[in-house]
């Protein structure tokens, strides 16, 4: 079974659990920081997917980092996941509660590629534009910088994308002239 299906289970666990708890919001918080954490730390990361590392060890270091950053939920489903030895998942289990907490709540990231940042009008329309198109009840954008596009945007919300850069006019303008 592939890692990222072992992962969204163990993540639907932790989400139902949360849910019968009345702590999802914790969860999906602590789970956001451990995402955090792992990026900042790849060592982290490399010591959870090491098999040569003792379970016990593990567990220790993921309390001595979090034990009082997270819930306890969060602490025993670590300790869990650790004991049946399928910490090397920890992170992409993280990454796929956050993605299911997301969609739970109507939550939808905007990739946003401009040539010079968006101004706060310009942003606010995407907003407003990717709520009413998807029926979003909040929308995260997240803006990179390229100046290559000359011009305009390239939006992307999931598996859709839009294309209104300067650049990709140009190459079809190119496209069409060397036929």
């Amino acid at each position: 079974m592939s890692e990222i299906k072992v992962a969204s289970r163990y993540a639907k666990s932790l989400i139902d659990l949360a849910v019968e708890n009345n702590g999802l919001a914790e969860s999906y918080n602590d789970m956001v920081l451990f995402e955090k954490v792992v990026n900042e730390t790849p060592e982290l990361e490399a010591i959870l997917k090491n098999p040569i590392v003792p379970l016990d060890k593990k567990t220790g270091i993921l309390n001595g980092i979090f034990a009082d950053k997270v819930g306890k939920l969060t602490i025993a489903f670590f300790k869990i996941v650790v004991n049946k030895g399928r910490s090397a998942i920890l992170y992409a289990t993280a990454k796929q509660v956050i993605q299911q907490y997301n969609q739970i709540k109507g939550i939808v990231t905007a990739d946003v590629t401009t040539a010079t940042a968006l101004s706060a009008e310009a942003k606010e329309q995407i907003i407003a534009i990717v709520k009413r198109e998807l029926g979003a009840n909040e929308v995260i954008v997240k803006e990179k910088i390229n100046e290559k596009l000359i011009g305009g945007f390239i939006l992307k919300v999931g598996d859709k994308q839009f294309d209104a850069s300067i650049a990709s006019g140009l190459s079809k303008l190119k496209k069409e002239f060397a036929l």
